[in-house]
């Protein structure tokens, strides 16, 4: 007999295999696509690496002169310069914390690979441990692209040695890990309980009294007679940038982040090494926490999105209530309150209305599509709240112009930024089913033609809200008023037909995901283009203005150059790609 001391025993499995298999075989997936990109088009390559070096030697360009200019200024220009980081951490920070929340809701309950991985013999912390590490990494490469000129630019205005660099890639690579932890955290918490009334009513409470202390900490400081007084310019810069302390608060993971950086440039490596371990001490343990916990609540929050089928679980208890109630036939009404509110809209034919409706249900399902406009409607509620402070009317010609033109850059921004991401997936999004409409008597060019319509109007009505809103907080008389809303109408019929268009030379309907469907060459390009023609628009319309800069006479030969300039330029930007769209769909095989 074998003593028992001697007996061989089985190995016992690494906990941490399946974790290194999920990464090893998905970096190799990776490098093959890299790879890949030898075989594509070299003009989507070179569209791709011309934007990015450019994004980022103009970017740092702009840093640079930005706070090479605040410097120049003893004192003051510190001051800005530090009140302006900790606002640029903090404002990043919460816009992280969105980004992994609309991700990490995506990643885990409507995504092809989780509900592959959830019924294999592998625990959900490894599972958890993947998708995190995932829903991380794309959503802070954005953060991690923007801020590395910024970065750069401002170690090479306070002239900082070598080792500046690799401490700031540290600390920011701990700093993105906090709010990939939030995020997650909120996923999986609305995913579990946003369909219980109590769970509703807290967090419709919570949101409002945090826009509301977001109002009132952000309130424009009032200049008094008092200010007006004071000879130490630093008094009354600190007394107006009051309402900026509260990114100064110490528990604050970007006050940790912000006050490193600028102790560590002022040669205080002590302060700037306790920063960093207060922010390394809190990434470890909530990332340690997440990574061990999170994994049963994940299989948990999984079977309620499974089991009650949507976000908003009450929909069907809703309708069986309506058939007790009221009958059968009164709730199939009510469920086709959308077709009839559709069909009353003057001037559209039936089947067109039934692409819409099909259109409008195929967004409401798909999470992460509304998940993402309901973002970037609070960005555009932030941009709306921080135009209170520019409410006063000044009394320079030229601030009342930059301003102007800044704010049409800003809306037509946000225009590019919805028919991108948006407009353009929705031929793509026909799928393999797309031969059905082409056989159809609607016929493939009428399915474009009418998509590029409607997505105008939609956009349209927003953005020149939008518009009309800011002019009015800006206190524009009515003729610049009605000079920006022609300008922004005429550009959303351009960035529509150069997304649909784009669009349709360009689909791929062997994809479901939107995001994916951008991510592609006809993506880029169509966003590439959108802000070029931004950018080309607003400085035509801008040194044609017909106002001046200076409260002089503009001139009438310039204003009307400039006119025809964007006329012309709008003309070719977006009637050739639609064109070409509806040739495409009407000679399409299918």
């Amino acid at each position: 007999m074998i003593p028992d001391g001697n007996r061989p025993t089985a190995a016992e499995p690494n906990p941490t295999a399946p974790f290194l298999l999920l990464l090893q075989v998905n970096a190799l997936a990776l490098g093959r696509r890299a790879l890949a990109l030898r075989s594509k088009s070299r003009l989507w390559v070179a569209v791709i690496g011309i934007f990015l070096v450019g994004y980022a030697v103009m970017a740092y360009g702009l840093f640079f002169q930005g706070l090479r200019f605040l410097s120049r200024f003893p004192g003051l220009g510190g001051l800005l310069v530090e009140r302006m980081l900790f606002l640029l951490f903090a404002c990043l920070f919460g816009l992280l914390l969105l980004s992994n929340l609309v991700i990490s809701y995506s990643n885990f309950f409507r995504n092809r690979e989780s509900d592959f991985l959830l019924p294999l013999p592998i625990p959900p912390e490894t599972i958890f441990r993947w998708k995190f590490v995932e829903s991380v990494a794309l959503a802070s490469w954005a953060f991690l692209f923007l801020i590395a000129p910024l970065l750069l630019a401002y170690g090479r205005v306070h002239r900082v040695d070598w080792h500046f660099y690799p401490m700031i890639g540290g600390l920011v690579t701990l700093f993105i890990v906090l709010p990939g932890v939030a995020g997650s955290g909120f996923a999986l918490l609305l995913a579990r309980h946003l369909d219980r009334r109590l769970f509703q009513a807290v967090l419709v409470t919570g949101v409002v009294l945090l826009v509301g202390f977001f109002f009132w900490k952000t309130r424009p400081t009032e200049v008094t007679e008092e200010m007006l007084l004071e000879n130490r310019v630093l008094v009354v810069i600190d007394r107006l940038l009051d309402n900026t302390r509260i990114v100064q608060f110490p528990f604050l993971p970007s006050y940790w982040l912000s006050s490193a950086v600028q102790q560590w440039v002022e040669g205080a490596y002590r302060g700037a090494l306790f920063q960093g371990m207060v922010l390394l001490s809190y990434t470890l343990f909530f990332g340690l926490l997440a990574l061990t916990r999170f994994g049963s609540a994940l299989y948990e929050a999984t079977s309620c999105v499974r089991s009650r089928g949507s976000l908003f679980g009450g929909w069907h208890r809703l309708r069986r209530r309506l058939d007790r109630h009221v009958g059968q036939g009164n709730s199939q009404a009510v469920g086709s309150l959308l077709e009839r509110a559709v069909a009353r809209i003057p001037g559209l034919p039936g089947d067109v209305g039934a692409i819409l409706v099909k259109d409008i249900r195929v967004f409401w399902r798909d999470t992460t599509q509304w998940g993402q406009t309901l973002m970037l409607f609070g960005l555009l509620t932030v941009y709306l709240m921080n135009l209170r402070h520019f409410t006063r009317q000044s009394d320079s010609a030229f601030w009342v112009s930059l301003t102007s033109f800044l704010n049409l850059g800003a809306c037509s921004l946000n225009l590019a930024t919805i028919t991108t991401r948006f407009v353009f997936p929705q031929f793509s999004l026909e799928g393999r089913r797309v031969w059905l409409m082409g056989l159809a008597p609607l016929g493939l060019a009428r399915v474009v033609w009418w998509k590029f319509l409607t997505a105008s109007v939609l956009t349209g009505v927003l953005t020149l809200g939008l518009t009309l809103l800011s002019c009015r907080m800006l206190h524009l008389e009515p003729a610049r008023t009605a000079f920006f809303a022609v300008a922004i109408v005429v550009m959303t019929l351009v960035l529509n037909a150069l997304s649909v268009g784009l669009g349709t030379l360009y689909p791929n309907f062997a994809e479901t995901n939107p995001g994916k469907i951008v991510s592609g060459f006809g993506g880029t390009f169509c966003l590439v283009l959108s802000f070029v023609y931004i950018l080309g628009s607003v400085l035509l319309l801008a040194l044609g203005s017909p106002w001046g800069w200076h409260g002089e006479e503009a001139v009438p030969g310039r204003a009307v150059a400039g006119g025809l300039a964007f006329a012309l330029s709008s003309l070719l930007i977006g009637a050739v790609p639609l064109r070409l769209a509806l040739r495409r769909a009407a000679t399409m095989e299918l």
